[in-house]
């Protein structure tokens, strides 16, 4: 039977058996998208990400990405993690300067040190202020731990809503399936932001898309950005740098490294860096076709 070949890399750490696992496949170009989804399901981490030759020019390679329950436009650590192994590979003549395509456009990566990215995320979005009331229930919180400006919905490519608490509620957040399915919310960023330190301690919970709780999200980072520039929390115009640490409540601890671009007081451009730590490599079976 036919095999294909893949990588487990930890990303947003560099250390490994800590940060975001990933799985990425190679030469899956005649795939269909049901064998591709059936695939991440097997390997059963947060994303899996499928690296295809370009279709669109200016682009170096396609990136597919599978929850696994769902096909994403967009996400951060897959984006890293395979723009990382594409480079170390030189896969489709790439150099440390990378185009990725994906659902969300084409997003310019650069690779450092051989085991670094930079990703830099699409147009940024943001939503008017939001009921922080559906998303305290989702998170398994109440209101007395609501701290900071009012939740928006946010993001480079792929939104997230964004819960400002406490410090304490962070880790005492429980993520409900029921509440989310009653609300129609598939997932939510609960954090604490830290000014002196441009530090948020962030928990990502997206049940509605398979994954209970996500140890690292480079898509959530790049959307904070965006947020902390809509909520005035940033200076109006130039660059901010700032950090998402996050994963540690279910032993996975990362750092996400960001930075976001105001003019205007209006988020115009945003990245987020992490580094990626290999783990192991194999063959898998394709699984029958069904779609």
């Amino acid at each position: 039977m036919r095999t294909l070949p893949y990588e487990i890399v930890d990303v947003f750490t560099d250390r490994p058996f800590t940060g975001n696992p990933l799985a990425i496949v190679f030469e899956a170009e005649d795939l269909s998208g049901d064998q591709m989804q059936a695939l991440a399901r097997e390997f059963h981490l947060s994303e899996t990400v499928f690296v295809l030759p370009a279709t669109l020019t200016g682009a170096t390679y396609r990136a597919r990405i599978f929850t696994p329950s769902a096909e994403l436009p967009f996400a951060g650590h897959p984006s890293i993690g395979a723009a990382v192994s594409v480079a170390q590979h030189r896969l489709f003549g790439a150099s440390d300067d990378l185009v990725q395509e994906c659902g969300a456009g084409l997003l310019p990566i650069v690779v450092a040190d051989g085991n670094r990215a930079c990703l830099t995320g699409g147009e940024p979005t943001v939503s008017d202020e939001m009921d922080p009331a559906p998303l305290l229930e989702v998170a398994g919180l109440t209101p007395s731990d609501l701290a900071g400006p009012a939740p928006r919905r946010a993001g480079c490519g792929l939104e997230f809503p964004y819960l400002s608490v406490r410090a304490e509620a962070v880790a005492a957040a429980v993520c409900s399936l029921a509440a989310g399915q009653r609300h129609g919310i598939d997932d939510v960023s609960v954090f604490h932001w830290d000014a002196s330190t441009a530090t948020a301690h962030t928990r990502v919970f997206a049940a509605g898309l398979g994954v209970t709780e996500d140890p690292a999200t480079g898509s959530a980072a790049l959307g904070f950005g965006v947020w902390l520039a809509a909520s005035g929390l940033t200076p109006p115009d130039g660059d901010y740098a700032f950090s998402v640490q996050q994963g540690a409540e279910i032993l996975r601890p990362s750092t996400l490294l960001g930075c976001v671009t105001t003019a205007g007081g209006r988020a115009e451009r945003v990245t987020v860096t992490g580094s990626v730590v290999p783990i192991g490599s194999g063959r898998i079976l394709v699984p029958p076709f069904i779609g």
